[in-house]
């Protein structure tokens, strides 16, 4: 289970109802076939050695022998698989008939896990034939041996290298009660549960159960793998259509087309769920000592990745999505530049206004916020400050804006006062070095904080969250502001703030000049151009942000380490990136992370967008001088 993916898979057998021999030879291929994929947890449907639909035939006796003869012959076709499998089925103990999940491995039976709740309403009487599971483990003599019965078990890889991996079962209708075993198997412990069902479809039950399932996952902070039963049951008075469903914290990681009889494959990320139970405190782990714990053995191995990582994962996908994404972000920022306004009783806003990206987002929200405050626009004070490395384009580009906004458009040429600024310290002009780039930031950023001082207003910080991770900005330069609208949005999402604004804002004017923004290399343009050209290109400095954008995602949001995330880095950018230029800038953003942790620790304040912030006051107390030594040393590239 090397990085913590471990591969399972829902299994839906074609069946015939009360002929045991045929489909035990039918769950013996189907067991064979996801152990070939390899499979490690394998879940078949409820009852699915007799079929579910045997009512009354369930109390014969002739039934019940066929199945535990049997499961028998499942368990003897599990040798030398070492995968953890569970197959129902009816069993009777102390002259009471149970619905049971047997748990099987290496031809072994491991434990028998009842049903808890017996559903007697609407279709189901499964109470006519069936008792409730105890939740107290007791043994039971198989085939002169003991074996764990109850409902209260947990099953639990013996190895370290399993990343703590505890496997709990329900059947069907546990998952449907108010008071779900799942939960305490959870708080005992497991973080997969796994579900035998025999759910019958009637119109639109698929969301209702697709919902049961998702939430489950979500709540307990666990993989789920629910296997339903299907082809082969009886249709007398209902239809079952084998909709298999696996999901993880909240996530539906595959689901099989209903009505047609489909295994299903999906590889949980046990150690991201260990991570994510870890830092949610809240979530109080206890019960264990109720519990009977079965130990059982995995070989090692480096699973075959089946699941894809977005390689923009802050940003959705699907365009409807995006959209309601978008919109949700720009109000956030506006709601929380509207309330620092409210509480200041400040009237007026200064941004300096580059033609780039971030200012512009910057620029946008802070006219909507006024917006919303009723306060003239007239009262934003769009400043540009061209200087050494200021191109024609973005120049204009930030004329046009803050005039179509229509705010009070401030030139202030920064030219001389940075030259007799580097006359004053002794810095040669043609030094283009960083003292040279970091003056001219210092400057922008002294012009801004005095302008706000003669109106009474606020300097509205523009820089992102990739910058800041980065530590791509100027210290008490562009890194300063009175409050940053942008410090919770990352690069890859700012492009689509912009363009979600252009699309949506009506104006032709508007959208002209955002397209040519979107258009434009991203630069600090504090070197001087080229042939009138941006000669500064940032990505050329510190790698694409794209690739930034996914390691900071999946280091802070899922805990991943280094060599994880070089290994999902180059399945997600296989088709764009080699693996030495991955490893490059996975190795830059380790170092840069932690050298520039100084810079997030003095952060203005700013609103939290998203599930992943940089705030010293929230999501990351971090020691400015932390070593990246462990981190470095880890990454194997």
């Amino acid at each position: 289970m090397k990085h913590g993916f471990l591969k399972v898979a829902a299994v839906t057998p074609k069946i015939k109802v009360a002929d045991p021999a045929y489909n035990a030879s039918r769950i013996c291929e189907c067991m064979e076939e996801a152990a070939e994929r390899g499979a490690k947890i394998i879940v078949f449907p409820e009852l699915c050695v007799t079929g579910y639909t045997c009512g009354d035939l369930f109390l014969q006796d002739i039934l019940i022998r066929g199945a535990k003869e049997q499961l028998q012959v499942i368990t003897e076709a599990s040798e030398g698989n070492d995968a953890l499998v569970f197959v129902g089925l009816p069993v009777e103990k102390d002259h009471k008939l149970y619905n049971v999940a047997a748990a099987i491995q290496n031809g072994e039976i491991l434990a028998m896990i009842p049903k808890r709740f017996i559903p007697a309403y609407a279709e189901f009487y499964e109470a006519r034939h069936f008792s409730p599971g105890n939740q107290a483990s007791e043994p039971f003599l198989w085939e002169g041996k003991e074996i764990p019965f109850g409902t209260n078990i947990l099953l639990q890889a013996d190895d370290e290298s399993m990343e703590g991996l505890v496997v709990a079962c329900e059947i069907c209708e546990d998952i449907w009660a108010a008071d779900a075993p799942g939960i305490a198997h959870a708080l005992a412990g497991a973080n997969v549960l796994v579900n035998l069902s025999a759910s019958n479809e009637t119109i639109g039950k698929d969301c209702y159960r697709e919902m049961l399932v998702k939430s489950a996952s979500a709540k307990l902070i666990a993989g789920y793998v629910y296997a339903s039963a299907g082809e082969g049951e009886s249709t007398q008075d209902l239809v079952f259509g084998g909709h298999n469903i696996i999901a993880e914290n909240g996530v539906i990681l595959t689901q099989a087309k209903r009505f047609c009889a489909e295994s299903i494959y999906a590889d949980l990320d046990i150690q991201r769920l260990n991570h994510d139970r870890r830092r949610m405190t809240t979530y109080l782990q206890g019960g264990k000592e109720k519990y009977q714990t079965v130990f059982f053995h995995l070989e090692e191995e480096e699973v075959k990745l089946e699941r894809s990582f977005p390689a923009m994962p802050f940003v959705p996908a699907q365009k409807g999505e995006r959209e309601k994404r978008c919109d949700e972000i720009l109000s956030i920022q506006s709601y929380g530049l509207k309330k620092r306004y409210e509480h200041t009783g400040c009237r007026s806003a200064v941004i300096g206004v580059s033609g780039g990206l971030d200012s512009t987002l910057a620029l946008l929200v802070t006219a909507r916020t006024f917006d919303m405050l009723s306060i003239e626009r007239s009262q934003i004070i769009s400043v540009t400050m061209p200087c050494f490395g200021t191109t024609d384009r973005t120049y204009d580009n930030a004329c046009k804006l803050a005039e179509i906004l229509g705010t009070d458009l401030r030139k202030v040429d920064i030219k001389e006062a940075v030259t007799v600024h580097f006359r004053d310290i002794g810095q040669a002009p043609e030094k283009q070095d960083v003292t040279y780039e970091n003056g001219q930031a210092r400057e922008r950023t002294q012009v801004l904080m005095d302008i706000a001082n003669q109106t009474g207003g606020l300097v509205i910080g523009t820089g992102d969250m990739s910058e800041l991770a980065l530590g791509w900005a100027t210290y008490n330069g562009d890194h300063m502001s009175m409050y940053g609208v942008n410090v919770g949005v990352p690069k890859t999402l700012v492009r689509h703030l912009v363009q979600y604004y252009a699309d949506t804002c009506g104006n032709e004017k508007l959208q002209e000049v955002l397209s040519d923004i979107l258009d434009t290399p991203v630069s600090p343009e504090l070197l001087p151009p080229k042939d009138g050209a941006i000669s500064q290109k940032t990505e050329d400095l510190v790698g694409p942000y794209e690739l930034h954008d996914f390691f900071l995602y999946y280091m802070l949001r899922c805990g991943f380490s280094p060599e994880k995330i070089y290994r999902i880095a180059k399945m997600s950018f296989a088709d764009k990136y080699p693996e030495d230029v991955i490893g490059k800038w996975l190795k830059i953003f380790y170092q840069r992370f932690f050298a520039q942790q100084f810079k997030r620790s003095c952060l203005p304040d700013g609103p939290k967008v998203g599930s992943v912030s940089l705030s010293p006051r929230g999501d990351l107390r971090m020691p400015s001088d932390a070593s990246a030594a462990l981190w470095l040393k880890e990454e194997r590239l």
